[in-house]
This record gives structure tokens, sequence and C-alpha cells, in this order.
């Protein structure tokens, strides 16, 4: 099983050898990331579901959403809806659930692309119900008391189900990510090694820091960004985009002394990301089930 430790050393091979995005160093010298605050939590029961559809956002442009709210934040407050007026799903509901049952759940349609994107959905919460089933009993506790105290440990048992799998390959070498397994750990928030985990590497992120001067991207790479072009998951572009930010956020922790941790970088840049200068700007798209 692949950890943290690992992306950590891919991403920095990508950024190292990359030839569609270049980290600006000497921008990251002058980079503000002010207000660092440790990232919400949440309950077992809603890390652990929520993150097994915390993926689509090649998908999302198609949601209906609640009013000016992202993909993710509907697809988050739908699931809420839920858990408060149902509690959460045992893993035997988990394994039964289908696309309609997910369309309905986050109130959406399955008309094209979306009745695919429903069809992942289910996909990976039946295989989230038959991992607490056969591994633990049904109990959503049994990972985390299984990982004792760790949040590699979580991510490490996280792979088990095949959509938390993030790796590419890319220079002839396997590089990986883990978002949805780290993610999943860092929303649980009572693990001991949390400063161990990495920036979560998805779209937004590689998307502010190109915003703002920090991530330098091939002209014809903005060019296909801004003309709304799916990205080729597992591409150069995307592997390259995601491991600079990954690389850069490294870089600007040794460059704070490490004061601050990825995933306090992270939850600050998440949070930027949702502000209308960023919102208005197209930002990378791919449709994958890792993030």
């Amino acid at each position: 099983m692949w950890a943290p430790d690992d992306v950590r050393a891919g991403c920095a091979f990508v950024a190292e050898r990359a030839r569609l995005v270049r980290i600006d160093e000497s921008r990251l010298e002058t980079y503000a990331v002010g207000g660092v605050a440790p990232p919400d939590t949440s309950s077992v029961e809603f890390a652990l579901t929520f993150n097994a559809i915390n993926f689509g956002s090649g998908w999302h442009p198609y949601l209906s959403k609640m009013g000016r709210k992202s993909g993710n934040v509907t697809i988050s407050t739908r699931l809420q809806e839920r858990f408060k007026t149902d509690g959460p799903f045992t893993a035997h509901e988990l394994t039964r659930l289908t696309a309609d049952d997910c369309a309905a759940l986050l109130h959406q349609h399955l008309h094209p692309p979306v009745d695919e994107l429903m069809g992942l959905f289910a996909q990976s919460l039946n295989d989230l119900g038959r991992f607490l089933l056969e591994r633990f009993d049904g109990s959503f506790h049994g990972p985390v008391e299984a990982a004792g105290g760790s949040a590699v440990r979580m991510v490490e048992l996280l792979q088990a189900m095949p959509m938390y799998r993030d790796v590419s390959t890319y220079g002839g070498q396997q590089v990986p990510f883990l978002k949805r397994a780290q993610i999943t750990a860092s929303d649980i928030g009572t693990f001991s090694d949390l400063d161990r985990l990495t920036l979560f590497a998805d779209n937004l992120i590689p998307h502010v820091l190109r915003l703002e001067g920090v991530l330098i991207l091939d002209a014809g790479l903005e060019k296909a960004i801004e003309r709304e072009e799916l990205l080729e998951p597992g591409g150069a572009a995307e592997v390259e985009l995601r491991a600079s930010a990954v690389h850069a956020v490294e870089l600007l922790i040794a460059g704070l002394g490490g004061s601050v941790t990825a995933r306090q970088i992270d939850n600050v840049l998440w949070r930027r990301g949702q502000e209308p200068r960023f919102k208005s700007s197209h930002r990378p798209r791919v449709r994958s089930v890792y993030y």
C-alpha cells in the first residue's frame, strides 16, 4: 500500500521533470497563506460516507446545484440533510444503493452525463459497505480502531477499495496522490500524525495556485482549460498539475520552517478557491473517480 511519503516523493519526481507546468519558486518566497487554521472535522460515519462520493469534478458543471453553491458543497449539504433526518446509512444499506437512489438522495437528474456520475457514486458506496462488512463487521469505527491512531495507517487501509487507489504513471514511474484516502483521515481528524498528510491534490488547488502565479502553465494547456476541454485522466497535463501543486506546498512548508502543515494549507487554499475571483475563471476539469 502507498503512504503519504510516497506521494511526496512521486510528486517531487514529476515536478522536477514537468514540461507543461512549472513552479515559480520566486513567487513562493512571498506567497501568503494567512489565516491558517485546522480544517473542520466530522463524524466518522459522515467522513467515510461523504468521501466515498467526494469526486466527480469533471461532471460537476452539469449537476443541479443549490443556489450558487459548488457541486462539492451541494453534495455535502444534501448528504448532511439525510444524516439529520434519517441518520447515517448502515453498511448493509450502502451495499444496496443504486444510481437512482443516489440521484434521489442528492436531488439530481439521471440525464447524461450526470447519470454516469450517479452510477459511479453508487458503485463507490457499495464498495464502502462491503469493505465495512467484510473487514469490520459493518462498523464505521472499525477502520479507525484498526488504524491505531495513525492517519497514515488509515490511508493505507482505505486503499483496499479500488476507487481509493489514486495512482498514476509518469515517466515510467508510479505516482500516488491518494486524495480521497488522505482527506478522509483529515476529516475524521482524531489521528496523532495528521501532519504527515500531504496536500489533497485535486483540480481546485492547482487552479488557485495558477491564478496566484505560483504555477505557470504551458500556453497550450492554458488555452485548453479556458476552452473548458476535459483533460485526460492520468495524462501528462493532469498529473503535472496535481503533482506540481503538492510539491509547491511542500516547498512552501519548508520555506516557512515547518510551522504549518500541508493539511492546514490545503484548507486555506480550498476556502480561497470558493471566492468569486476563482469561481469566475475556468478551472481544469477531469472526469475521474479520484477527485
